[in-house]
C-alpha cells in the first residue's frame, strides 16, 4: 500500500527538530574542526591562514613527542580499563544476576558514583590523595606504613595509577549495569539444563552465560576504549596533564592548545584526530567480536 504524501511529511515534520539538533551539535562542529584543522587560525578576531596539512605534520613531526606521550596515556587508561575495570564489572554482574540477598540495594550502590558530578568527584579524591591530611597517606601512617605515603598526584611514577583510580571507581557501575541486564536477559532453561548436566556455577557463567552476552561485552570494550581515548575533565581536576604530563591526554592537550596558546587550528587537528582514532578503535573492536556465521 502506498502511503500518501501528507503521511510522509508528517513523518518528515516530526523527525525535524532532532534531526537538526544532531547535525548542529555533532556533525557541524565535526566539519568545523575538519576545516580549521587545515589553517593556522589564532582565534575569533585572527585571519586564518591556509596551511593545508601542516598542523598534521607538525603533530606527528616537531610536536610528536608531547602528543604521542598524551596518546599513549590515554591507550594506557584503555588497557587498564578492559583489563581491569571491566573484568570487576563482570564478576559484580554475575554475583548479583544469581539473585543474592540485597540484589537491588548492591545495584543502586555501585551505580551511584555514575549519578555524581565528575567535578565533584574530581575535588573528593584530590582530598583523599592530599599528602598532608588526605584519608590515603593517613590511613598509611597509621598502620605503620610511613614509606608508602608520598604526593601521589605530584610524582610522575604514580599520578596516572592516581588518575585511574577514581575512574574505575566511578564507572565500574556503570559498566557492571549494562553486563547485569545481559545477565538476567540468560534464558532460565539454559542455565537450569547445563545445572543438571553436572555444571557448576563457574561452567555457566563460563560456556552459557559469558558468550549469551558478548553483544553487550562488545559495547562496554567499545565505551571503555574510547572513553579513554577521550578522557578530559577528571584529569582535568586532578592533576591538569601534570606533573611534567605525565598524565597529559589529547583533550588536555587540545584545551592548552585552544585556550593557553591560542592555537585553534592545531587544536582542530587534535579534535579530528580523537574523532579518527575513536571510530578506528570501535570498528576494529566490532570486528574481534564479529562471529563467523
Amino acid at each position: 500500500m502506498k502511503r500518501p504524501l501528507s503521511y510522509k511529511l508528517s513523518i518528515l515534520a516530526f523527525l525535524l527538530p532532532g534531526l537538526l539538533l544532531f547535525i548542529g551539535v555533532l556533525i557541524a562542529p565535526i566539519i568545523m574542526s575538519g576545516y580549521y584543522s587545515f589553517f593556522n587560525w589564532g582565534g575569533p578576531g585572527k585571519v586564518a591562514e591556509f596551511i593545508g596539512f601542516r598542523n598534521y605534520s607538525e603533530l606527528f613531526t616537531s610536536g610528536s613527542i608531547k602528543f604521542m606521550r598524551a596518546l599513549g596515556n590515554s591507550l594506557l587508561l584503555a588497557l587498564f580499563s578492559v583489563g581491569i575495570q571491566l573484568p570487576l564489572a563482570l564478576l559484580l554482574a554475575l554475583k548479583l544476576g544469581q539473585k543474592i540477598r540485597g540484589e537491588r540495594a548492591f545495584l543502586s550502590i555501585y551505580f551511584m558514583p555514575v549519578l555524581i558530578s565528575t567535578v565533584v568527584i574530581g575535588q573528593l579524591w584530590l582530598k583523599i590523595y592530599n599528602p598532608d591530611y588526605g584519608v590515603l597517606n593517613m590511613g598509611l601512617r597509621s598502620l605503620g606504613l610511613d614509606s608508602w605515603a608520598q604526593i601521589w598526584l605530584g610524582d610522575k611514577k604514580t599520578a596516572l595509577w592516581a588518575c585511574f583510580v577514581p575512574i574505575l571507581w566511578q564507572y565500574v557501575g556503570y559498566h557492571m549495569l549494562l553486563m547485569y541486564a545481559g545477565v538476567k536477559g540468560v534464558p532460565p532453561e539454559l542455565r537450569e539444563a547445563a545445572m543438571i548436566d553436572g555444571c557448576t556455577e563457574s561452567q555457566v557463567n563460563r560456556y552459557i552465560v559469558i558468550p549469551y552476552i558478548k553483544p553487550i561485552l562488545r559495547v562496554s570494550v567499545i565505551f571503555a576504549v574510547t572513553g579513554s581515548l577521550k578522557s578530559f575533565d577528571l584529569i582535568y581536576v586532578l592533576t591538569n596533564g601534570g606533573p611534567n604530563h605525565a598524565t597529559e591526554v589529547p583533550s588536555t592537550l587540545m584545551i592548552s592548545m585552544l585556550f593557553l596558546r591560542n592555537r585553534y587550528g592545531m587544536g582542530s587537528t587534535i579534535a579530528v584526530m580523537l574523532i579518527l582514532l575513536c571510530f578506528a578503535f570501535a570498528l576494529l573492536i566490532n570486528l574481534a567480536f564479529k562471529e563467523d556465521k
